[in-house]
């Protein structure tokens, strides 16, 4: 759908072919609801007409971006506005929420640099309603220099740590970050030069363990216990602890590629 809104577009836009798929798999629940949509880097203005198009009347289309010329294609629509500034500006992002308040879906299409994405990401994520959605676009950018300041200071590098950020919620004794965000994402998707951010604070939350009435049973126990045994016998009355560094170093070696 967003593919034919793009082809029919009266205005230029350039986007890569696998984009279109994944537009339609996470914007598509959206249409039709009265929604506020933050597009940076709008170059040419042809991708605020396919998004106006594409949720419908109710949907209030901001475009954002550094070029002034850019806010001739808010005569595009009445429902589609533009606003121009730097994306690694956090003067600029408090301004904007001070403005606009709370949004819904941002879609960064913008400078791709580590800074700009990273910078973004950082102010707006707080700023996104429940059941909203930070789509960060083109992040292929992460593996070229001329992007990044530093190449373990990239936009993927930085997710990687939100990784970790999310799953400290599993316990209240985890030790979290200096920088967190877990407060507002419950979950990040990655696909192919996208991360996708998705937003709800409710289910941000400290997990805990809960057991449900059923009948208690001995079974886990027992084979815990048995296996515990084993574990003792095995690690004083034979080789097994040698064994298991040995396996251990090998299984290291082998998984290292992994991680280069």
């Amino acid at each position: 759908m967003v593919k034919k809104l793009f082809d029919n577009s009266k205005l230029k836009s350039s986007k890569y072919e696998k984009y279109f798929n994944v537009y339609t798999k996470l914007f598509s629940n959206y249409i039709g609801k009265e929604i506020t949509f933050v597009e940076i880097g709008i170059d040419d203005g042809g991708s605020l007409e396919v998004w106006k198009n594409f949720f419908g009347d109710k949907a209030k289309i901001i475009g954002i971006d550094i070029n002034p010329l850019c806010k001739q294609f808010e005569n595009l629509n009445e429902n589609i506005e533009v606003i121009i500034g730097d994306q690694s500006s956090q003067r600029f992002w408090k301004n904007f929420f001070l403005n606009y308040g709370k949004v819904d879906i941002i879609l960064d299409d913008g400078g791709h640099t580590n800074k700009q994405q990273i910078i973004t990401a950082s102010e707006v994520i707080p700023n996104i309603n429940d059941n909203g959605l930070l789509l960060v676009e083109d992040t292929h950018s992460s593996y070229l220099k001329n992007f990044n300041s530093s190449f373990n200071l990239s936009f993927v590098n930085f997710c990687k740590t939100l990784i970790d950020d999310v799953n400290f919620k599993f316990s209240e004794n985890f030790q979290q970050k200096n920088f967190s965000l877990n407060d507002y994402i419950y979950s990040i998707q990655f696909y192919e030069s996208f991360v996708a951010f998705y937003i709800d604070r409710s289910l941000c939350s400290y997990n805990k363990k809960i057991t449900n009435s059923g009948l208690v049973s001995d079974v886990g126990n027992i084979y815990r216990a048995q296996q515990k045994n084993k574990f003792i016998k095995n690690k004083f009355y034979s080789l097994r602890g040698l064994f298991e560094i040995i396996s251990n170093f090998k299984t290291n070696i082998l998984l290292k590629k992994y991680f280069k």
